[in-house]
């Protein structure tokens, strides 16, 4: 998305091939050969005139970044679809850890849902006698008197 200061988006088409490869200190014909290499994908006017992103032309920079250190375009396509993958998985890690975040909190509501139910139902245990306030003392019988009342 555009910046507020700015004055197109990032991703918008804005550049003719030989502004985006004075930007990017490239001829324009490599630019040409890194879109039949599917390096590069510019937007397209409706007359067909090839249109760069300021994306494009960082993603121009990244390319000769990495073929000014020796890398071939074979390798450059690799680095390239490896960058675009980990990204994906970026997204759908940061997708997963948010969803994590949601369920966690439905489950914390929950558990404070069952926890308010059942408070209001229990009541606390107390020793017989001490509701009155007092301790009443219970005394069981006396096997030895009971054995004697018997005989």
């Amino acid at each position: 998305m555009a910046k507020s200061d700015e004055l197109f988006a990032e991703d918008q088409g804005v550049f003719m091939i030989s502004v985006a490869a004075r930007l990017a200190g490239m001829h324009p014909q490599t630019l040409r050969i890194y879109e039949e290499r599917g390096l590069i994908k510019p937007a397209r006017s409706p007359k067909q005139t090839r249109l760069y992103s300021q994306r494009d032309v960082e993603r121009l920079r990244r390319i000769q970044r990495l073929t000014n250190l020796g890398m071939n375009l074979a390798g450059v396509e690799r680095v390239l679809a490896l960058e675009e993958a980990m990204e994906a998985m970026r997204r759908r890690l940061d997708r997963m850890s948010e969803r994590a975040r949601e369920m966690e909190r439905e489950m914390l509501t929950r558990i404070d849902e069952v926890h308010r139910s059942y408070k209001r139902e229990l009541v606390p245990w107390e020793p017989p006698g001490t509701a009155l306030g007092k301790r009443i003392r219970v005394e069981r019988p006396n096997n030895d008197r009971n054995n004697d009342a018997a005989r």
